[in-house]
């Protein structure tokens, strides 16, 4: 009886991963996942939480006659909402309380669960494509599934924005989910930098800082965020702004690997180097590691979570134009 019992768990696993897809990257195309629908679980991340059950707002052009999406809404059909202010957190981190950061493992695999989320499924992340902020969004829940074990996962490239671009089917409907199975099997701390690693790259240069926040915040000059507590970069970041990230106009795209490659060769950026990312809060830096990592196949890449927000918590130094 229990060897029939073990067989019967051995066919289960071995049938569960036959059906999961095989992604063909970490970046697929609205035509893939049309295809393969049904062999993936479909993870829709926004703020906008009230969106993935509105519908999309299209309005006439008046010269061309051409109808243009205005404002995402709705999904694709079977997609679980994934809110995302509550996929960060903020904790004690050496004595100090740092916000927006990687939840702790036995709370980000609860939170995983209870969107429905099981072991063995091949994910596919989906934001509203709308902007670099929205693609963003995506490569932070990918870092972090990454962080905790899960590889066989990709990003929608051009999200909502793009589904909608091509006319596929949209949903309405609410998103309901069972509670899953999915577990943390791993906390790959290489993906993740901490303050001494980034102030050892400051002292010894053991890793390039690319510093992905928009130009006026590296520089420091007229805005900076309200849990930045110094305006500037970190001495010997290299800028690498959102902007360039992605294709700025919806939907918002990922490049192809050999523009990445040309872009950061303008920027003095060296696409093999050991290198730690990072921006505000960990939301815009996880844009530069996935495409360092990821698109580029840099794997000496990490992502430092708490950026600039720890860094002037901890009162390090900083680079400014700001007197």
């Amino acid at each position: 009886m229990k060897l029939l019992s073990i067989l019967t768990f051995i066919f289960f696993i071995g049938f569960t991963n036959a059906n999961a897809a095989n992604l063909p990257g970490p970046v697929i195309s609205t035509d893939w996942l049309s295809k393969h629908q049904k062999d993936v679980v479909v993870l829709d991340i926004r703020k906008d939480v009230r969106s993935f059950t509105n519908k999309p707002v299209y309005k006439k052009d008046k010269k061309t006659k051409k109808i243009k999406l205005v404002k995402v809404g709705g999904h694709i059909p079977g997609a679980t909402l994934v809110n995302y202010k509550k996929v960060r957190t903020k904790r004690m981190v050496n004595g100090k309380e740092v916000q927006k950061i990687i939840p702790e493992k036995a709370k980000f695999e609860a939170f995983m669960q209870s969107v429905g989320l099981n072991q063995d499924s091949a994910i596919v992340i989906v934001s509203k494509g709308e902007s670099n902020l929205d693609m963003t969004i995506a490569t932070r829940l990918y870092w972090q599934l990454k962080y905790f074990g899960h590889d066989n996962m990709a990003i929608l490239n051009g999200g909502m924005a793009q589904w909608l671009a091509d006319k596929r089917k949209v949903s309405i409907s609410a998103s309901k989910s069972a509670k899953g199975n999915w577990t943390a099997v791993a906390e790959r701390k290489e993906l993740l930098a901490t303050s001494q690693n980034v102030a050892d790259a400051v002292s010894n240069k053991s890793s390039q800082l690319m510093d992905t926040r928009p130009v006026s915040q590296y520089w420091g000059t007229f805005y900076k965020k309200s849990y930045v507590y110094k305006a500037g970069h970190i001495p010997g970041a290299v800028n690498f702004p959102n902007e360039l990230m992605t294709k700025v106009k919806k939907p918002s795209k990922f490049l192809a690997k050999g523009d990445y490659k040309n872009l950061f060769s303008a920027i003095g950026i060296d696409p093999a180097s050991k290198t730690i990312s990072y921006c505000n809060s960990g939301h815009l830096a996880s844009g530069g590691w996935f495409i360092m990592s990821e698109i580029m196949g840099n794997k000496k890449s990490s992502l430092y979570d708490g950026s600039m927000h720890q860094w002037t918590l901890e009162k390090r130094p900083v680079v400014s134009l700001q007197k």
